[in-house]
């Protein structure tokens, strides 16, 4: 699944907390470096600026955009649209509300990618369904935002009350940019503070108030939420289950133990972890609150001396509840957080915040009720300090300790056991891709007529007879000549088209197993491709076997190898609008940070062994086909002739096992080496993966890793 960017860093400190484990097997990692704001600072107010970039995007003096109108006629859907904003906007004079515009982002409260229904309120407002973008809503206006990977997408599902901003285009305005431009000065603009980080809420806080404007918090009720009303989702109410230790690699006892050892470094006496993925990790616990990504809604709060789970208890099985007190875990009601923290700061915690991810309400409640005990007067005077904590993980007034959650980076760098279960699934997940395709080549030579949506259906029944299968780890992507250029493209019964066996068919899927996460895009032609389409598709080819050969220097952050990626694209004019390469978790979520490989170069966090990323270099000819090619990979350490400057060097080893189709590769534009390469690959596919098939699945395997001779 293609990728956004996130962060390089020159230097990590490495820690690893025990002895008696693997040295690979459990470590927190840690930066110092300034874009991960490792610092202690005493509150000084709650309203004090960060400066983190969070919804920013290309600025430009010159604010243009194009209506969605200009690509569709409005419809008898436009009126149901215009019905909810002139719903919220009634909301908007409301004693209590009073503001001149709303911000609708995607996220839920703990800054989820993909979220439960129940919190789709920027789809809901706006029909737009792709997973990012920010719906923003004044009186008379109404835009919506999206990146590159969606623009199409967006195009087909806005009506016309709303302009679409291509965000990163050029002269495309931010939001804040935007409410500058079309407000006057003085308006108020209002947000869930829920739903937005706090790095996020401040800057645009300071972005609107060159505007004149005034940022509202708007604690007790959701706008969107108002209108939805009776129709909204309720909250999912899955049972959570436990994720074995042989498939996590180490138990919950250890990983609180390195965690309480990274706060006493840090000066912290607690710290609160509010994302889904990192709780289930820290924990060794799965859910299914969310689709696609075993996850259960959920904060944490770790203490020196004891932690405690804030989640709705009716998930919670017998099994799982022995579990949680065997690691010393107390249960608390979801909705209790502020008062927990607020709790936090009265009994003078100072408490570890990674303001990237927790949510402005809770930073804002910490820091608020660091102001209603007495020892603030003095607290109050030093504007930076590291606390000094008595024996019991205090200090005599509370401190936030603003860093970035130890257990990303920790989660990301994959342990044996995890390495292993990636490995394992991804052979079943092929296996079932293999018995996949041989049935829908015949199907197309035998002009079966079937839909995307029936394609997509047929692959998930095929996943689902492998060992371990829970669930895709996403929504498949099955698009069928022009639909195969929207990037993010979700075929829907009612509208999608039939796989057409004369055109580029496009297929970005991937599986939740017990054991791992998988994710494979696949672009394949069941006739004769264009010249254009396999010159095309041999450039996409050439960068992901250059980025696959990629060899570097310990600490290269994933931006530096992008460029590996699109090189053959450039050279002719080419390139396309996502990120090459995203981290995914082991039995978790299929996109996870703090590593990427993207062209964009903020995400400043080096690649380290035993990270998983995708390389997934694409190609996309709007309204005409896409291709994308993509592979997992985990980095490994490699060995060089030479160790310039005394440091060791990285390279990546393949995760995913199918067959590239070689009809569409233009050999007269392939080097020997990269020839090599894709023989080498292909006789790797087949001696891994045909042990588990047979039939007519294991001959479609056979024919497709024959190697190829560049004449």
């Amino acid at each position: 699944m293609d990728s956004l960017a996130s962060s390089f860093s020159a230097s990590t400190t490495m820690l690893t907390c025990s002895s008696k484990l693997h040295p690979r097997s459990f470590r927190f990692l840690s930066f110092s470096l300034p874009i991960f704001r490792k610092l202690t600072i005493c509150p000084k107010s709650p309203s004090k600026s960060l400066n983190h970039s969070i919804l920013t995007v290309r600025s430009s003096s010159s604010i243009t955009a194009k209506p969605s109108w200009e690509f569709h006629k409005k419809g008898s859907r436009g009126q149901e649209e215009d019905s909810k904003l002139r719903a919220l906007r009634e909301i908007f004079t409301r004693p209590g509300v009073n503001v001149d515009a709303y911000i609708i982002p995607s996220q839920d409260a703990h800054q989820s990618e993909f979220i439960a229904e129940c919190y789709m309120r920027r789809p809901y407002i706006s029909g737009f369904t792709g997973s990012a973008g920010t719906a923003v809503v004044t009186k008379d206006k109404a835009a919506l935002w999206t990146d590159g990977r969606y623009f199409l997408q967006a195009e087909k599902q806005l009506n016309s009350s709303w302009d679409l901003m291509r965000a990163g285009n050029l002269g495309v305005p931010t939001p804040s940019q935007w409410l500058n431009t079309v407000l006057a000065p003085g308006c108020r603009i209002g947000i869930d503070p829920f739903l937005f980080s706090s790095d996020a809420a401040k800057e645009f806080k300071e972005d609107i108030s060159k505007g004149n404007h005034e940022l509202v918090l708007l604690y007790d009720f959701n706008l969107v939420d108002e209108i939805w009303k009776e129709s909204r989702p309720k909250p999912p109410k899955e049972p959570i289950r436990l994720h074995d230790l042989k498939y996590a690699g180490v138990d919950v006892s250890s990983k609180l133990s390195c965690l309480r050892s990274e706060l006493r470094n840090a000066g912290a006496s607690a710290i609160v972890i509010s994302m889904l993925d990192e709780i289930a990790w820290l924990l060794n616990l799965r859910g299914n609150d969310v689709r696609h990504s075993p996850v259960m809604y959920a904060y944490l709060v770790v203490e020196i001396d004891g932690a405690k789970l804030f989640v709705d208890d009716t998930k919670v099985t017998p099994e799982v509840m022995e579990h949680l007190t065997n690691a010393g875990i107390e249960l608390r009601a979801y909705e209790s957080i502020l008062s927990e923290i607020e709790s936090l700061a009265a009994k003078g915690a100072n408490l570890w915040l990674d303001t990237s991810s927790v949510n402005d309400a809770i930073v804002n409640a910490y820091e608020s009720a660091c102001y209603k005990y007495p020892w603030n007067s003095a607290s109050k005077s030093r504007k930076k300090r590291t606390a000094n904590l008595d024996s019991n993980g205090q200090s005599g007034g509370p401190c936030a300790v603003y860093r970035s959650s130890p257990v990303s980076l920790s989660k990301a760098v994959k342990n044996d056991a995890e390495l292993e279960g990636m490995r394992n699934c991804h052979l079943r997940d092929a296996a079932a891709l293999a018995q996949f395709w041989a049935w829908l080549e015949e199907e197309i030579q035998r002009n079966v007529v079937l839909t995307e949506v029936e394609v997509a259906d047929k692959l998930l029944e095929f996943r689902s007879h492998q060992d371990g299968f829970l669930d895709t780890s996403f929504d498949t992507i099955s698009g069928s000549g022009a639909n195969g250029a929207i990037i993010h493209y979700k075929p829907e019964s009612d509208s999608c088209s039939t796989v057409d066996g004369k055109k580029l068919f496009l297929l970005d899927s991937g599986g939740q197993y017990i054991d791992g996460t998988t994710d494979i895009t696949r672009t394949v032609h069941f006739g004769e491709p264009s010249a254009r389409e396999r010159e095309c598709f041999t450039r996409v080819l050439q960068g992901h076997i250059a980025l696959d050969q990629a060899v570097f220097p310990e600490n290269t952050p994933g931006f530096v190898l992008d460029a590996f990626a699109r090189s053959s694209l450039w050279k002719v004019g080419l390139d396309y609008r996502h990120g090459t390469g995203h981290g995914v978790g082991a039995a978790l979520n299929v996109h996870e940070g703090p590593h990427s490989i993207s062209f964009r170069f903020g995400n400043m966090t080096p690649l380290l062994t035993g990270m998983i990323v995708s390389n997934e270099p694409g190609y996309y000819e709007d309204h005409s086909f896409g291709i994308r090619i993509e592979n997992l990979l985990y980095v490994k350490e490699v060995d060089t002739p030479n160790r310039f400057g005394g440091i060791g060097y990285l390279g990546f080893e393949k995760l995913t096992f199918v067959p590239i189709q070689t009809k569409l590769v233009d050999m007269s534009l392939l080097s020997d080496g990269e020839v090599e390469w894709l023989n080498s690959y292909h006789l790797q596919v087949w001696e891994k993966v045909s042990p588990l098939l047979d039939g007519s699945a294991r001959q479609w395997l056979w024919d497709n890793t024959q190697p190829l001779t560049k004449m």
